[in-house]
């Protein structure tokens, strides 16, 4: 997972520096798009602005542009990261979920048989932290059902641990961006107020603009936060489901153990 998890971070890496530069060079095609369509005469005005109009991924790298490098930068790289973390979490618990009741029955067949070690054979077989509770249980039973039962509560409290790994940094990202956003708003704002104290008279169209690029920061910070908040809560879910599902089988196969050490 952790070498999934550094893939996922230098493709994100990779991707980002390359938006980055196409910002830069698409900054530029702009500004030199508008002075042709102002160079040109009035009837090739609507065909040349129809030119620059080209479509969605455009608009976003405008908008992108005119919140400012800096902070838009900083509000795209804490969505580039909280989607590296939430998907290897997302296949991570995919990679954790198992038949618990299957399990539950192989094992149960294999102590019946009072083939020990093919009841270990069995977990060690099976991916998930129920099939790792349930070898830790099995380690132990030659202990006790006490020593067993203390080792499954202990070794599930470690499994639930693992699959709660990183989402303290997920939710770090949620909060981060919108204050991110706020911020260039903040900031954007002020530079707005400095170019009319420049100018030395309130223009609509100075403030408009100032508020306008000041408050697209704000946007992308509060998209972002919206789209890792569905990621967090999706993964959120998953790990209730894995968690009640231990619980259930960890109580399920004490109850096994017990038995058979009362028919011992």
């Amino acid at each position: 997972m952790k070498k999934l998890f550094a893939v996922l971070a230098f493709i994100a890496s990779v991707s980002f520096m390359s938006v980055y530069a196409q910002d830069e060079q698409a900054q530029d095609e702009a500004v030199a798009a508008q002075e042709q369509v102002a160079e040109a005469p009035a009837e090739e005005v609507a065909p040349a602005a129809e030119e620059v109009e080209t479509g969605l991924h455009q608009a976003l790298k405008t908008k992108f542009i005119e919140g400012g490098a800096g902070f838009m930068s900083s509000v795209a790289l804490c969505l580039i990261l909280g989607l590296a973390i939430a998907i290897e979490r997302i296949i991570y618990l995919s990679l954790a979920t198992a038949d618990s009741k299957k399990l539950l029955s192989d094992v149960e067949k294999a102590l019946d048989g009072k083939d020990l070690e093919a009841a270990k054979e069995i977990c060690r077989n099976t991916r998930g932290p129920v099939a790792a509770v349930f070898y830790q249980g099995l380690m132990r039973i030659n202990e006790g059902v006490d020593i067993a039962e203390k080792s499954i509560v202990a070794y599930g409290s470690v499994q639930a641990g693992l699959l709660e790994r990183n989402l303290s940094w997920i939710g770090l990202f949620i909060g981060l961006a919108p204050m991110l956003g706020f911020m260039g708003t903040v900031i954007g704002m002020i530079e707005a107020f400095d170019r009319i104290q420049q100018a030395g008279d309130i223009s609509a169209t100075i403030v408009a603009g100032g508020i306008k690029v000041a408050l697209i920061t704000t946007v992308a910070g509060l998209i972002v936060a919206i789209i890792l908040q569905l990621f967090y809560n999706y993964i959120l879910s998953r790990i209730e489901a894995l968690v009640g599902d231990l619980e259930d089988s960890s109580i399920s196969m004490l109850d096994i153990l017990m038995a058979k050490c009362i028919k011992k």
